[in-house]
Parts: C-alpha cells; structure tokens; sequence
C-alpha cells in the first residue's frame, strides 16, 4: 500500500457539534494524496456517530482511541497521531475550525523544494457561522524566507505559530514530541524546541486557516484563568528558558521576554528560575527583583491612565 503524502493528526473531544463542519473542509482540499487520524480522546458525546457516514464513504479518514499509554490531553493524542503516523509530511488541525480548500495543495508544493522543512500560513479567527465567502481563492501568492533566529520571532510571539498553521516535514519530528505534562502552550515549547534547531522554512502571506473562537476551546479557557491552563503555560515558559539555556540560545531579546511573562504571571519561583538562567551582572539581577515588586504599582497607574483617557 503506498503511503499518503500528508497525515493531517486531529485529537477531538466532545466536539460532535463542530467536527464534521471541520472535516468536510478537508474532504474539499484540492490536493488529494492525505490521510486524516481523528484521535478520540475518551469523548462521551455523539462524535463516532456524526462522523460514521463520512468514514464508511471516505476511507483516508481513520477514527482511533487514544491508546492509555498516552496521557489524556491534546499533547497524548497527537503523539499517538505522530507514531502511526505515514505521510512524508505532518500537519494538525482542530476539531472545530474550517480549513482553506487550497491549504495542502499550496504547502506541499512549497515543501517539494527539499531545503524547506516547513511552511507557515496565516489563519484567521471568527466566531459562531463561518462564512464561506471569507476564501480567498487567488493564487498568486507573497512568500518569504525565515531566517535562523525565527524560533526568537515564534517565541516572543512577534509571529505566533500556531499548531494549526504550519505544514512540516516529518523529519522534524524524529526525536520531537509533544510534552504530555502541559495542557496549554504544548506546541509552543515543542515548536520552539524544534525551530531552536533552526530548520529552514518558508512563510506565506495568505490565510489558509480558520480558527473558531468559543469559551470551551482551550485558549478560551487560558483567557478565562482556568487554572490548569494558566499552570500549563507556566510551565511550558520555565522548560523553554531551560532549552535555550542549554544551547546557549537565550538571547536578552529572550530573556526579558521570559522573565516579562513571570513578572506579569506573579509567579516568584518561575521569576526566579528565568532569572538565574540570565548571564547579567548581580545588580542586574537585584533590578529585575525591584521590578518584580513595583509591578503590582506600576499596572495600577497604567490602568488609571487608561481610564482617565477613556
């Protein structure tokens, strides 16, 4: 049996309301050669029952169990998707989002040209119905080059990748894996992991992705203080100051970043772990102390400010 060009790897969990939406938007890709791994993570709801008919006529989809042996979560599921994975190249999609029908076909010519290990696209978010007519369907495209210190630009978030918006050459993901501890920010330390390699890859200016916006989505849940999020994120800050600590990556840029989330987290103990990793001076370090203390002050008169402009 010859194996498809690209695994799209979708976890879903109790998203029977969305999920088939998400599914015929990838039925209508024009590029065909993909297989489609739907990793249930122990869902209770009407999922396998919704999407029977589109499984009985469409043989590239494939429905699987989380096995136990992967943690529950998103970062477990796409792992399991990874391993049984058997396309040359890997992209991951949500359950309940809606994909541009040009979106395979683009990338993986791009990453046919084998100095490319990747292909970036923008997305864009919308809320309730999609609307249809938001696809762009011209061809002509504007694309760039990244450079080396992309990982920095993907780090602080001056270009946010997001899991669903980057095709990848499987390459990438030979001793890469998700981190299954984090429920939130996992494809930000592992992309940061990844790009921290500096793989070459290429950016495209056009929105190939739609992302639903809804309180029950897991970045719906971090706005909303969920507390397991809010840890995740935590976490997934400290193990990527580690990583560019360990390849003495962690430039200033990166590091007042870092050390910027955990003042504005309140969390003293991250602070004080992204603090040491820091090559700055002792007084340096007793600056950034003072910083952590007034901040509290500093976002109250901010806040007053804004008010008052209003």
């Amino acid at each position: 049996m010859i194996s498809p060009k690209v695994s799209i790897i979708m976890a879903t969990y109790n998203r029977a309301h969305f999920i088939v939406e998400t599914l015929r938007s990838i039925q209508n890709q024009t590029f065909k050669d993909w297989e489609c791994l739907i990793i249930d993570d122990g869902g209770t709801d009407d999922t396998f029952n919704v999407i029977t008919p589109i499984l009985k006529k469409d043989s590239r989809f494939k429905y699987l169990s989380r096995p136990i042996d992967y943690k529950k979560g998103l970062p477990g599921c796409r792992n399991y998707g990874l391993d049984i994975a058997k396309g040359e190249f890997i992209i991951f999609f949500d359950d309940d989002d809606v994909v541009h029908p040009h979106n395979l076909e683009i990338c993986h010519k791009l990453l046919l040209k084998k100095e490319y290990m990747f292909c970036a696209y923008a997305k864009k978010s919308f809320q309730d119905n999609f609307n249809y007519q938001l696809f762009n369907n011209d061809r002509t495209l504007s694309s760039k080059l990244t450079n080396d210190t992309f990982y920095e630009d993907v780090i602080t978030n001056t270009y946010p990748l997001s899991s669903c918006s980057v095709l990848w050459n499987k390459k990438c993901f030979e001793d890469a894996r998700f981190n299954e501890n984090l429920m939130y920010a996992e494809e930000w330390e592992l992309f940061s992991r990844i790009l921290s390699e500096q793989p070459k890859g290429i950016f495209i200016d056009k929105v190939l992705y739609f992302n639903r916006k809804h309180l029950h989505s897991n970045t719906g849940e971090f706005y909303s203080n969920n507390p397991v999020r809010l840890s995740a994120k935590k976490e997934a800050i400290r193990l990527i100051a580690t990583n560019l600590e360990s390849r003495k990556l962690l430039s200033h840029t990166l590091y007042r970043y870092l050390y910027g989330l955990a003042i504005s987290y309140r969390d003293k103990q991250l602070f004080n772990h992204i603090v040491k990793k820091g090559q700055v001076s002792y007084n340096k370090k007793l600056l950034l102390h003072l910083k952590y203390w007034i901040y509290p002050i500093w976002k109250f008169v901010i806040n007053i400010k804004k008010t008052i402009n209003k």
